[in-house]
């Protein structure tokens, strides 16, 4: 079955992180095989006759993507794509349509889609999309955890550390931090050591690249080439990555093997 998300140590979540498919169809057939292929592989799916359906259903936490027909009754999949960007839905989406054109791929892939079928498609073919869809949404997950976790150790700082730690990040000595602030070099390395204690920071480039994600400005220090604290979504080569989502090969790949 599909293992889902591999958690950093410091998670607590308890709920069920199997990968979910959302699928947008207005036609019954086309759902039920793109339910059926999914569940094939171990995957939850939750299927839709329409988009205000699937924005009244509640979201499961865990990676997911969108599968979303080009061509519905009442709005066209490529304007909800729209609608849905603007008012926050981040899941990678997957077209499908029986009526695909060069100008209709173009827009979509554009407007942020992931990839685009004509229907009938291959099934190994819309296995293989969704699982990078998938690792795609789980990398964004972490990423926002990992940033959430950076804002909430941020915030435990007192004023005077904050201002420490932008003094640290700027590159600035202990002796020119304690002449910038009017405190003596002692009590600067005491306040600089609770930066870094709270931050969970090891080394100064961890400092730097932590703050470089709460917006703190900083000179020579942010010269340094550090690994962004998150990294592209769908640079599937990162292996500092903290996710992992595997998808089941689909029956006929398996009958094919």
């Amino acid at each position: 079955m599909v293992p889902g998300l591999r958690s950093t140590p410091n998670r607590t979540k308890t709920e069920n992180t199997t990968p979910v498919v959302y699928v947008i169809d207005d036609d019954e057939s086309i759902r039920f095989t793109l339910e059926s292929l999914a569940r094939s592989v171990g995957l939850r799916v939750e299927t839709f006759d329409s988009p205000g359906a699937f924005l009244a259903f509640p979201k499961h936490d865990a990676p997911s993507c969108l599968i979303l027909d080009v061509r519905l009754r009442g709005e066209s999949g490529l304007a909800f794509q729209a609608d849905a960007a603007r008012s926050g839905l981040r899941m990678p989406i997957l077209f499908i349509t029986a009526y695909g054109d060069i100008e209709m791929t173009v827009k979509a892939m554009k407007a942020g889609a992931l990839d685009f079928f004509e229907k009938p498609f291959r099934e190994q073919d819309m296995i293989d999309a969704i699982a990078h869809a998938l690792k795609r949404d789980a990398r964004r997950r972490a990423s926002e955890e990992a940033l959430a976790g950076v804002f909430a150790s941020y915030e435990s700082l007192t004023v005077r550390e904050k201002e420490v730690m932008k003094h640290v990040v700027a590159g600035l000595l202990n002796k020119q931090i304690a002449y910038e602030m009017n405190l003596s070099e002692i009590t600067v390395k005491i306040y600089r050591g609770q930066v870094m204690k709270k931050m969970a920071s090891r080394s100064l480039p961890d400092l730097v690249r932590k703050a470089e994600a709460l917006g703190i400005e900083s000179t020579s220090a942010t010269s340094l080439k550090l690994a962004p604290l998150s990294r592209i979504a769908d640079d599937d080569d990162a292996t500092a990555s903290p996710v992992v989502v595997n998808v089941m090969p689909s029956p006929s790949a398996r009958r094919a093997s």
